[in-house]
């Protein structure tokens, strides 16, 4: 009896100085704040409108041309109910942050929703151009439906276009949560504020970054572990990072990027470059225009043989 209130003694102990490290915190704990979007919710959300570019793709239903229209029907109104909640608590975010209390939080939702849902036919056609763009630039490629069903980049790009959408209305929190969904998934990191053309192909994509002003024409390619950055951000006189303003590069037409390559800065590279491996670049690189480093000296040595 005596070691079970010792041990019950610790655990109150421990429970009190957990529970104190919360008061005058925020940002890192979630007490009070049930208008904020809930994470598990967002990532069914993101499933079902994959669902919706990619019918019958995960398996989760059987889709024929006769129940097509039965089955669209019945995930844009679980979409459509499930989504406008979730923005709602997003928006009820930003006017708790904000101390605004004068918002329509819930028809903005349902603007934004509606605007998100109408756009699924567009990107529809995008991510077509996405899966051919992979298919003729990858000569392991065998079908349109391997590319859907396993390569990484179009999850990723799927994602990311998904969530530009809502970029642009403003949803706080909801477009990075769905990002970084398909950043773990696929280690592909595209930030949702990025503008990307059509026909984008991600090969093997483990480790690329494209950052949040970043804009990339059509037809543009990029291989693994490929870093479109920023450099070292300015500070204000308290020391704090200036946010804002354009950062990243700029890809244009017809541009190739291959493994390794870091281009960092509001830089430029022009249609029809092609960025070598392992390149680091600060500057602006003009059209047509090949950029690699210079070959290291290689000592070939015959290996020994031992009997």
């Amino acid at each position: 009896m005596r070691k079970n209130n010792s041990a019950n003694k610790k655990m109150e102990d421990l429970v009190g100085k957990l529970a104190t490290t919360y008061k005058g915190d925020s940002g890192i704990n979630f007490i009070d704040a049930s208008n904020l979007p809930v994470r598990a919710k967002i990532l069914e959300i993101l499933d079902l409108l994959t669902e919706l570019l990619f019918p019958g793709y995960t398996g989760k239903r059987t889709v024929t041309k006769s129940n097509i229209n039965f089955i669209i029907g019945d995930i844009l109104c679980q979409v459509c109910t499930d989504l406008c909640e979730q923005v709602e608590r997003a928006y009820q975010y930003q006017c708790r942050m904000d101390k605004c209390d004068g918002c329509d939080c819930r028809t903005m939702a349902e603007d934004v929703t509606q605007h998100l849902l109408s756009q699924l036919p567009k990107i529809r056609k995008l991510l077509k151009g996405d899966v051919g763009a992979a298919f003729d630039g990858d000569p392991a490629a065998k079908s349109y439906e391997e590319i859907v069903i396993s390569y990484p980049c179009i999850m990723a790009i799927a994602t990311y276009r998904i969530a530009h959408e809502l970029y642009l209305k403003e949803v706080p929190l909801i477009p990075r949560i769905m990002t970084e969904c398909a950043h773990a998934r696929t280690g592909i990191d595209i930030h949702p504020g990025a503008k990307i053309g059509k026909n984008f192909f991600i090969d093997h994509g483990t480790g690329v970054v494209i950052g949040e002003t970043t804009v990339i024409g059509d037809n543009v390619k990029i291989y693994q572990g490929a870093t479109l950055g920023a450099l070292s951000f300015p500070k204000d006189e308290r020391g704090k990072i200036i946010k804002g303003g354009k950062r990243h590069p700029t890809i244009e037409d017809n541009v190739t990027i291959y493994a390794e390559a870091t281009i960092l800065g509001d830089v430029t590279i022009g249609k029809n470059a092609v960025i070598g491996g392992n390149v680091w670049i600060k500057e602006s690189v003009s059209a047509g225009v090949t950029v690699t480093t210079p070959h290291s000296d290689l000592v070939y040595k015959k290996n020994e043989t031992t009997t």
